[in-house]
């Protein structure tokens, strides 16, 4: 028996629609821990820290739908939270190195490199105007080595 191409083309959809159903099965932890050291910032700045950087950068992670549910697209969303956590965690404050958030923070959000432009797109409420960038790379410069603004 010759199987025609369309008939190839069916078995391959097929295949990749069980795939992605089989996939989903893989679990995908979304836990947040608990906030053990919570940052201390003015509210202006606070209100930008939530907006803009919680999601990734503290314990308080949203975990949006449909892509913190959705595989593959949950794994990215996992391990980019992970890695953000790992970086700057504004729900440990006392185990970051505020010389480096001091020096770190104010390049990349004046940049533009944060929040990425990947997460602006699912989230338009994160991006920032340059006063907002301006705000934050203040607040950062003031930190002191005790890791509480001045």
């Amino acid at each position: 028996m010759v199987s025609s191409p369309d008939m190839t083309k069916t078995r391959l959809a097929l295949a990749l629609l069980a795939a992605l159903l089989l996939i989903q099965a893989v679990p995908v932890d979304r836990t947040n821990p608990p906030v053990t050291a919570p940052v201390a910032a003015p509210p202006e700045v606070m209100a930008l820290l939530r907006r803009a950087c919680f999601d990734c950068h503290s314990n308080e992670t949203v975990w949006a739908a449909p892509q913190s549910f959705v595989a593959p697209a949950s794994w990215m969303v996992r391990h980019h939270v992970s890695e953000a956590r790992d970086e700057l965690n504004f729900s440990a404050w006392d185990r970051v190195d505020v010389k480096k958030v001091a020096k770190k923070l104010p390049r990349e959000v004046g940049d533009g490199d944060m929040p990425p432009w990947s997460y602006r797109i699912a989230h338009p409420e994160a991006r920032l105007t340059e006063a907002e960038r301006a705000t934050l790379s203040s607040w950062a410069r003031g930190l002191s080595p005790a890791g509480s603004t001045p």
